[in-house]
């Protein structure tokens, strides 16, 4: 792990200040339009969770076969999928005996975009360091000084 130095550190501040920054991500989400992402960053929060929807990414599953791979009780696989279920990630039908589980990947894309938003302000804020930090490195070559 490379160590940041205190003149790198004033240079990431002197970036962030910037007047010509870009400008930052879409204005908050009102109230409603959070509350699915919430509840899907929420959902996704648990890795027993995780491996849910990773085995529900294969295709449809009853419970009894979703809590094979775990060591834990019927109701505790039940509770995770429930919490998946409210935050409309999964989803259950009935056929005849059945109650297969399903995956309902649209709830995703939601939070895909709003992340989207960051990924691209901080993309350009990491560019416009990079060009900060070589310019310095260039000055200070000039200058016959050695670099960080």
């Amino acid at each position: 792990m490379r160590v940041v130095s205190r003149r790198e550190l004033q240079l990431i501040s002197k970036v962030e200040d910037d007047e010509c920054c870009a400008d930052p991500p879409q204005p908050p989400l009102s109230e409603q339009e959070a509350e699915p992402i919430a509840k899907g960053f929420a959902a996704l929060a648990d890795p027993t969770r995780r491996a849910i929807l990773s085995r529900l990414a294969e295709g449809e599953a009853s419970v009894t076969e979703l809590a094979e791979p775990f060591d834990m009780t019927m109701p505790a696989v039940s509770k995770h999928l429930k919490v998946l279920e409210r935050a409309g990630l999964v989803s259950r039908s009935r056929d005849a005996q059945r109650r297969p589980c399903r995956l309902e990947a649209r709830p995703l894309r939601a939070a895909i975009d709003w992340l989207e938003n960051y990924r691209e302000y901080w993309e350009e804020s990491y560019q416009r360091l990079d060009a900060l930090l070589a310019a310095q490195r260039r000055s200070q070559r000039r200058s016959g000084q050695d670099g960080p």
